[in-house]
């Protein structure tokens, strides 16, 4: 079978009613929105209910890119759903996310890329679509962070903030789809940003609940080096594949982490402001839904049209990276 590209054919988003700004933040943490502000550019994080979950999000979200895409459930073949926090720890929320949706014909899976997550899910399905495997394919980024934060860690409970972005992707014409894209991680430098509780290694005990085991840790200062320097070098990579140049992408949308690694990498990379999405402002780092989120954002904004070439680049945990280059 002749290769085909594969492209975004619709997308939507979905984060909870729930918003915690940072004035709320000032009064459960020793914090100031001066101080968040300055250091992250975050004003607010919608955050989730007790009875809220991840799954919920990831399933509004694919149902409005669906829609938006002019598709059934029962075409799509595959459901990759990138999360840190699932529903649960058997079955994946993926399938759940599957039979929500009623989308039977398709399977379901999670990656666990931390906030590469989506990047990951869109690499894996284009080459699926590029050969012929699959003919559509969701790829979900679906967090609910807040329920892992550590609200007496003010370096922490600031960033994280709940919601999901989902893309529809399938056949696209040749001079559109995703021209370029590739994930890299290093787990060399796992303890800058992991949650070691929980797991196989430190289970569920009291000692690893009075020890704080089950939230986020993070050493902010080593990952901001290492996050700049892998996502403009990835970027960089990704447009000369694509055989671009810097001077040919119309947008750029970084993971939403913190708003000095967004500008330190436009910078390497010599972008100019008014080329780059933030969003983080309003929805904190929801870490595999950022960059879904950003990117519906500016479909509905009308920053995306037909023709619009995108720079996709994320950081996250483990460590992970990725860089995507795409045509709209």
């Amino acid at each position: 079978m002749a290769s085909q590209n594969a492209g975004i054919i619709g997308m939507g988003h979905s984060y909870p009613e729930g918003i915690l700004t940072n004035a709320d933040l000032e009064k459960i943490v020793e914090t100031s929105d001066e101080w968040i502000t300055t250091r992250t550019g975050i004003k607010q994080r919608h955050k989730a209910a007790e009875n809220e979950y991840t799954s919920m999000f990831g399933t509004e979200a694919a149902k409005r890119a669906l829609e938006k895409a002019g598709l059934r459930p029962e075409d799509i073949e595959l459901i990759v759903c990138a999360t840190t926090t699932p529903d649960q720890i058997l079955p994946c929320t993926g399938a759940i996310i599957q039979a929500q949706l009623g989308a039977h014909n398709a399977a379901g899976m999670d990656v666990f890329a931390a906030c590469s997550g989506f990047l990951y899910g869109i690499t894996m399905v284009e080459s699926m679509i590029r050969t012929g495997q699959i003919k559509y394919a969701l790829v979900i980024g679906a967090e609910v962070l807040t329920k892992y934060v550590d609200y007496t860690d003010r370096g922490t409970c600031i960033l994280f903030g709940d919601g999901a972005g989902a893309a529809v992707l399938g056949p696209v014409p040749e001079d559109k789809g995703i021209l370029a894209t590739k994930i890299r991680s290093d787990g060399r430098f796992e303890e800058q940003l992991y949650c070691p509780g929980g797991g196989t290694k430190y289970g569920t005990t009291h000692e690893t609940i009075d020890k704080r085991m089950h939230y986020f840790k993070m050493k902010g200062n080593e990952l901001f080096k290492v996050a700049v320097r892998s996502m403009a070098e990835i970027s960089a990579e990704m447009i000369e594949k694509a055989g671009l140049a810097v001077n040919d992408i119309d947008l750029v949308i970084p993971h939403q982490a913190n708003q000095r690694i967004t500008d330190a990498v436009a910078s390497r990379l010599g972008v100019p402001e008014e080329k780059v999405y933030s969003n983080i402002a309003m929805h904190g780092n929801t870490s595999s839904a950022s960059i879904p989120i950003a990117m519906d954002e500016c479909i509905e904004s009308g920053r995306i049209t037909e023709g619009t070439t995108v720079l996709l680049t994320a950081f996250g945990g483990g460590v992970t990276w990725g860089g995507t280059v795409l045509r709209f």
